[in-house]
């Protein structure tokens, strides 16, 4: 029985050590100037180190809400993970590393 439990903990750490997510996940802290929703479309303005940009998703979606100004927490992920044909980014109440972090939504990033 030890050996079989050894065996599952050990492939579970290897998953977690080669995981694409969790290895090539970018983080920025980012300041979300403000959003409109256009047709049906959420744009939420962000800027990040001086350079503006936006963030989209399709209103009534899972996820997909304006966000009112202020400092959040942006990952990028990996590319063919998340729900849009683009560059997909996660938006979070604080370090998604913690516990209590938030996850607010799911866009797509627009550069501009």
């Amino acid at each position: 029985m030890k050996y079989t439990v050894s065996a599952i903990a050990l492939a579970t750490a290897l998953f977690i050590l080669i995981d694409p997510v969790a290895v090539s996940q970018q983080k920025n802290t980012i300041k979300v100037k403000g959003s409109e929703v256009i047709t049906g479309v959420v744009i939420v303005h962000v800027q990040n180190d001086g350079k503006s940009f936006d963030l989209q998703c399709n209103e009534g979606t899972m996820n997909c809400k304006p966000l009112s100004g202020g400092s959040y927490t942006m990952v990028e992920l990996p590319k063919g993970y998340g729900m849009y044909d683009c560059k997909n980014i996660e938006v979070y109440q604080g370090d998604p590393d913690k516990p209590d972090s938030e996850r607010i939504g799911a866009y797509c990033l627009v550069e501009k």
